[in-house]
């Protein structure tokens, strides 16, 4: 799909009715690769985690755990992934954490990553990186798949993993070629972690078809799965038997009636190797309504990625006809839209200025530095698209 069909406007305007509560009618909002609206039944599912901790007590933890697990069987379909083990974390920090305390980092004291992941994993390596750990880091502004190339030149032995997004968060590039990295990692010995957070729900991920059954994959709920906070996950493989050094007393659930041993510290089975401990359950309420309405309105990735590809074409066509000069506001007519993620990435010194300005219009967009970003969402129509593309002209003027 390259445009917009009248089809596809109507099913703007009907599924806006169940986003009232967030009243994306009355505003356009195109924040999606950041913060998507929450569609009507989140609140009601908020409702219910509160009613159950209520009349349950201590009883709502066994009804908490089955929430999760079906959290976690959705998180599985939408990384087409049949074998690995989920777990669930209230950010993705915490579960990168606990994922880098695993490492051989003694042996192996050094990491390869790029200079385009998100500030979880910047900042987090810059910090390890005072302390004397060496991280490498190769360019994110360079052709998608030469980054996944330039990541394989620069592993060796002494590397202990690879950490690399899917699609990259401030220019919304799609990195091609982790299948290439996965199998290099192999090679050397290292682990792979891949940030998905910008693909999952928006972009196609598959870890069988893209050759990542042994790499373990991050992301969460807050941007296109419309989960709000609280709902990360760690995709872990099916064979792992590394020990976190950060690990929860969750881990130990299955023998919570055994008295721990004065041997090494155990851990649980699948994805309570890289658990935590107690957790606010209410996101998972959310998430498991959001999960079951996608389902049930026939909101699958492919149907996300299309509608997504029409919006992003729709907007790229009505900016260039406003004939912007180039040293107000310009992006990479270079990089085709398949090639990019589910926003647009537009280069603008003065990028802070005018996402305010459109704020004060009711356009709802962010910025990262110089770059303003648009990010639609299946419950954009058409119609706020123009909109929002002649308040852009009027703000950059």
């Amino acid at each position: 799909m390259t445009d917009s069909t009248s089809s596809e406007r109507y099913e703007a305007r009907r599924f806006a009715r169940h986003y009232s509560r967030f009243r994306v009618a009355e505003r356009v909002l195109l924040t999606g690769h950041s913060h998507q609206a929450w569609p009507d039944v989140a609140f009601e599912a908020q409702m219910q985690a509160w009613h159950d901790a209520a009349e349950l007590v201590d009883g709502k933890w066994d009804v908490a755990l089955a929430v999760a697990d079906e959290v976690r069987e959705g998180y599985r379909r939408l990384l087409d992934d049949a074998d690995g083990h989920i777990a669930l974390g209230q950010n993705t920090h915490e579960l990168v954490t606990r994922f880098l305390s695993a490492l051989p980092l003694r042996d192996r004291p050094r990491i390869v990553t790029t200079d385009g992941e998100f500030h979880t994993v910047r900042r987090q390596l810059a910090r390890l990186e005072e302390e004397g750990l060496e991280v490498v880091r190769v360019p994110g502004e360079i052709a998608s798949g030469a980054i996944a190339q330039a990541v394989v030149d620069a592993l060796d032995d002494r590397t202990a993993a690879v950490l690399i997004s899917s699609v990259l968060f401030r220019n919304s590039l799609i990195v091609d070629g982790l299948g290439e990295v996965a199998r290099a990692c192999d090679h050397v010995g290292a682990s792979l972690l891949v940030d998905a957070y910008h693909s999952v729900n928006v972009v196609p991920f598959s870890v069988s078809k893209m050759g990542l059954e042994r790499a373990f994959v991050v992301g969460g709920g807050y941007k296109y799965c419309q989960f709000g906070e609280g709902v990360c996950f760690l995709r872990i493989p099916p064979e792992c038997s590394m020990r976190p050094v950060l690990t929860g007393w969750f881990s130990e659930f299955g023998n919570l009636s055994d008295k721990p041993g004065a041997g090494r510290v155990a851990y649980g089975d699948g994805p309570l190797r890289f658990a935590g401990s107690t957790y606010d359950p209410v996101g998972h309420y959310r998430a498991r309504a959001v999960l079951r309405f996608f389902r049930s309105e026939g909101l699958n990735t492919s149907l996300l990625r299309a509608v997504s590809q029409a919006q992003l074409a729709r907007l790229v066509r009505g900016i260039e006809a406003l004939d912007i000069d180039p040293a107000v506001l310009t992006w990479n007519q270079e990089l085709p839209l398949e090639r990019r993620g589910g926003f647009l990435a537009l280069e603008a010194p003065r990028a802070g200025e005018i996402s305010a300005r459109l704020r004060r219009c009711g356009v709802f967009t962010d910025h990262r530095g110089t770059v303003l970003r648009m990010g639609p969402a299946p419950y954009v129509t058409d119609a706020q698209l123009d909109e929002a593309v002649g308040l852009l002209g009027e703000a950059t003027r």
